[in-house]
């Protein structure tokens, strides 16, 4: 995978200043490869502990990470034949709360109540001497592009006793979760590493093409690194070279857990889950990594992401598309080409100094490039009717610019939303899609990225603001009722604005 690294060297923030982030919390001191050290204990104090329940309380507070999903918003199937495609974020997100337990806790635990998964393990009993031996060890730094079989099959019987009573299909859901979370933790950590409960909840839809394994991927990567005490920030004063490099840190190893879910992801979805806002993405050579160049300053744009529910399989449209290729040559090849023209011609657009994300005449632009990317689409075989029904409603209102995202045959579409269309024929269309068996969310494109919550403490406008905050609490989180219950507790942008207490690694150009 080839993202924009920058080129600071690592010895550039060797020191790991944590810039007040973690003021007043008990410092982990850490070791040349960025890993707690152990934390040994004389007779007389371990004796001590024993009677002082302060000391054995948690190392940390409870904190959270929280990463988008994404769209492709210009490029589908002609990406997959050398062209360039758009991906970018999406204010819908996965949420990681991280707790660490007492030092006398010697468990890891997985919580994610959205696919009903809850395991736990017994930290010393994890194969920690082949992951910690001197040829398999790895830095926090390091640039890891396969997965070591040996270690795979290390994990293997750890897997074996996860969600023995569900259905086969459930339990290889569950494991493969599982399976990259673990080869993470033994990567990352060490058998010194604190006891700690993950617990996840998503409010992208699993299955849809819209990046949800790569957002979780994300914030498994970012908590574990955080934990180490290897990123500084995010704070405001970052600088941008510096949150770039940190940005990277996480993406790597997010990757790492991509390659355990999936064998031979892109690496586009954790990189725009990462760093957020957009990236232009190409892959000539199946050979090589594909190359993938950051869109630092990709505008946040109104959309209406609609779930057909109809199921779809990649695999199918694809190869779908080639077939119709192989028949049609020149045809095919000129409608492939076109789709790039259209890919580049957006990337102008937006690049452009003139161009006004609030501005009407800005938007139409966008929205026609859009809607000219989906007939091509449609004309590749690859829409569906469920889609094109989203097309029909959207349309006959004049609401905005639809196309299809992913691999099309069902999944989701987009539409670029107008600003001067009244709430009332939004509500409406709600109507209609909700009768229809349709899901409906409106996202913003091309937001923040990876984002922090340290301690887990919100402002919510509540009364217990007055305390100083709300803290998350875990019961809470776990019992939030849907997506909407855990973006009104939790959320990034809850009621429309950024909420008060995450922070995010600014990585903008200006």
């Amino acid at each position: 995978m080839t993202t924009s690294v920058p080129s600071t060297p690592d010895s550039a923030i060797s020191d790991m200043s944590v810039n007040g982030f973690h003021d007043g919390v008990e410092k982990l001191s850490i070791n040349g490869n960025g890993h707690t050290n152990g934390n040994g204990h004389a007779a007389g104090e371990t004796q001590r502990r024993k009677t002082n329940r302060k000391q054995s309380n948690a190392m940390m507070p409870a904190f959270m990470v929280s990463a988008p999903g994404k769209v492709i918003v210009f490029g589908e199937h002609a990406v997959v034949h050398g062209k360039a495609a758009i991906a970018a974020s999406i204010s819908l997100r996965s949420y990681l709360l991280v707790t660490t337990l007492s030092k006398s806790r010697r468990t890891v635990s997985l919580r994610f109540p959205d696919i009903d998964l809850a395991h736990t393990w017994n930290i010393d009993e994890l194969p920690w001497d082949i992951f910690q031996h001197p040829s398999k060890k790895k830095s926090y730094y390091d640039l890891v592009t396969t997965l070591d079989p040996d270690l795979l099959a290390a994990l293997q019987p750890h897997l074996a006793e996860i969600s023995p009573h569900k259905s086969e299909d459930l339990r290889k859901i569950h494991q493969n979760s599982a399976r990259s979370f673990l080869y993470l933790f033994c990567s990352l950590g060490s058998q010194k590493f604190p006891g700690c409960l993950y617990t996840l909840r998503s409010t992208i839809p699993i299955g849809a093409g819209l990046g949800s394994s790569a957002s979780i991927a994300v914030c498994e990567s970012a908590a574990l690194l955080l934990q180490l005490r290897t990123l500084s920030g995010p704070h405001p004063d970052q600088p941008p070279e510096e949150a770039r490099l940190q940005v990277e840190r996480i993406n790597r190893w997010a990757f790492v857990a991509e390659m355990c879910m999936h064998g031979n992801p892109s690496g586009v979805d954790n990189t725009v889950a990462t760093q957020g806002k957009a990236v232009v993405f190409q892959r000539t050579d199946y050979g090589k990594p594909p190359s993938v160049r950051p869109l630092w300053d990709f505008p946040e744009l109104p959309l209406l992401l609609v779930d057909t529910k109809q199921p779809k399989s990649t695999a199918f449209e694809v190869a779908k598309v080639a077939k119709l290729r192989d028949t049609h040559p020149k045809l095919v090849g000129s409608l492939l080409e076109s789709i790039d023209r259209v890919t580049r011609s957006a990337n102008e657009l937006i690049d452009d100094d003139d161009f006004d994300s609030e501005e009407l005449e800005s938007l139409r632009k966008v929205g026609e490039l859009m809607s000219i990317n989906h007939g091509l689409l449609v004309s590749l075989g690859v829409s569906h009717p469920r889609l094109e029904r989203v097309r029909e409603l959207v349309d006959h209102e004049g609401l905005g610019w639809t196309k299809l995202t992913g691999a099309g045959g069902g999944g989701c579409s987009i539409t670029l939303m107008r600003p001067d269309v009244s709430r009332e024929k939004w509500d409406r269309l709600e109507q209609r899609l909700d009768a229809e068996g349709y899901s409906k969310f409106e996202t913003i494109l091309g937001g923040d990225g990876v984002g922090v919550l340290w301690p887990a403490v919100l402002k919510n406008g509540m009364d217990e603001d007055e305390e100083g905050g709300m803290e998350i609490d875990l019961e809470n989180f776990l019992n939030a009722p849907g997506n909407d219950g855990v973006e009104k507790l939790v959320g990034v942008h809850s009621g429309g604005a950024e909420r008060e207490g995450w922070k995010f690694w600014r990585v903008e150009s200006h």
